[in-house]
C-alpha cells in the first residue's frame, strides 16, 4: 500500500469479522453497496435464517437459481469427487444435529451422515435450484470465499483506478483477497493464536484458512465433518491454499482435511500448507516458490529433500 496507513472499515456479517482496507476511506454509498450485496448472498445462502433460498427447499422442491449457484456447486461436485464424497453440500442437516444448528444450540444429537447420492437429490441447471428429497444445503466449504471475491469485485468496480488498481484487502475471518498490494500474512497456529506457524508473502489473489479451533464446540466437536460419517475431521488440525480467487482456495482449504485435497490442489496449481492434529507441517511442493516461510519442519515421513524450518 501508499505510505500513509490503509483506511479500516471494519463491521460483521454472515457470522464472521470482516475488514476491508483501501487507500482511502469508502464513501457511504459504496459502503452501502457493499452490505447490499452481503445481505443478498446470506438470504440466499444461510441455512440459519428462517428466510433463505436454502432453507425454502428443506422439505425439497425447487426455486429459482441464485446467480451463484452454477459456479458453487459446480465446484462442490469437484471438491465431492476429490475427497471421495467427504465435502458434501447436503451437510447441513449432520452439522445441525452436531449443535451447530440455526440457533446455536451447541448441543450434540449424534452423528449422522450427509445423503451419499446427493447429485442425484439436488440439481442446478436451467436455472433452477431444485431438491428431490427433504436435505439442508449448506455451502460453508466454500461460500465465505465466493462473497470475499463478490465484494472484492465489486469493490473494484466501484473505486477509482487511473494508471493502476486500487490498493485492496479483504478479509472476512481469514479469507483474504488482495488486489493491487503485497502483504505478508501470518499463518495462525491453531492450538496458540498468539503464535504463527509461518508467514505467506502474497502480492495478489487470495489465501484462505480453515481450523478445528474455529467453530469448536463440546467434545472435541467443531465444523469440520466428513459428510460420509457425520463425524468431525481428527487428523488435519489446519489448512491454508493460496489461489487466484478466495471461493477457489477456500474449497481447496477444505478438501484440505480429508484424502484427496493434496491432489485436488495439484491439478489445480494451488499452493498449500496444513497442520496434522499431531503438531506437524506438511506442505505442497510449490509452496516455497509461492512465498511461504514456515516455521516448523515438516512430518518426518513425507519430509522433502529440503526442509523449511524458519
Amino acid at each position: 500500500m501508499s505510505a500513509a496507513p490503509p483506511a479500516v472499515w471494519e463491521f460483521d456479517a454472515i457470522g464472521t469479522r470482516w475488514q476491508v482496507q483501501t487507500g482511502d476511506p469508502l464513501p457511504a454509498p459504496v459502503r452501502v453497496d457493499v452490505e447490499r450485496l452481503i445481505a443478498r448472498f446470506d438470504r440466499e445462502w444461510s441455512r440459519f435464517r428462517t428466510d433463505s433460498v436454502v432453507c425454502a427447499l428443506e422439505r425439497g422442491g425447487e426455486v429459482p437459481a441464485p446467480a451463484d449457484a452454477t459456479d458453487m456447486l459446480d465446484l462442490y461436485a469437484e471438491l465431492s469427487a476429490a475427497t471421495g464424497g467427504a465435502v458434501n453440500p447436503l451437510v447441513g442437516e449432520s452439522l445441525a444435529r452436531r449443535g451447530y444448528d440455526p440457533a446455536y444450540s451447541l448441543r450434540d444429537h449424534g452423528a449422522r451422515p450427509a445423503p451419499e447420492r446427493w447429485r442425484d437429490l439436488l440439481t442446478w441447471r436451467d436455472a433452477v435450484l431444485a431438491l428431490r428429497a427433504p436435505a439442508v444445503i449448506d455451502v460453508g466449504a466454500l461460500g465465505k470465499g465466493r462473497l470475499v471475491d463478490l465484494v472484492t469485485d465489486r469493490l473494484r468496480e466501484l473505486l477509482p483506478d487511473d494508471d493502476e488498481p486500487a490498493a485492496l484487502v479483504v478479509d472476512a475471518g481469514g479469507d483474504i483477497r488482495l488486489s493491487g498490494v503485497t502483504e505478508r500474512i501470518a499463518l495462525e497456529h491453531p492450538y496458540d493464536p498468539a503464535k504463527a506457524v509461518g508467514v505467506w508473502e502474497l502480492a495478489g489473489g487470495a489465501l484462505c484458512a480453515s481450523a478445528v479451533n474455529r467453530r469448536a464446540w463440546g467434545d472435541g466437536l467443531h465444523h469440520v465433518l466428513d459428510a460420509r460419517t457425520g463425524e468431525p475431521v481428527r487428523q488435519i488440525a489446519a489448512t491454508w491454499a493460496v489461489a487466484p480467487t478466495a471461493m477457489l482456495a477456500d474449497a481447496v482449504a477444505t478438501a484440505l482435511f480429508f484424502d484427496g485435497g493434496p491432489e485436488l490442489a495439484h491439478r489445480r496449481g494451488t499452493p498449500w500448507v496444513r497442520m496434522t492434529t499431531a503438531g506437524q507441517l506438511e506442505w505442497s511442493p510449490g509452496a516455497p516458490g509461492a512465498g511461504v516461510e514456515l516455521f516448523v519442519r515438516r512430518s518426518s515421513d513425507s519430509a522433502p529433500s529440503d526442509s523449511l524450518e524458519g
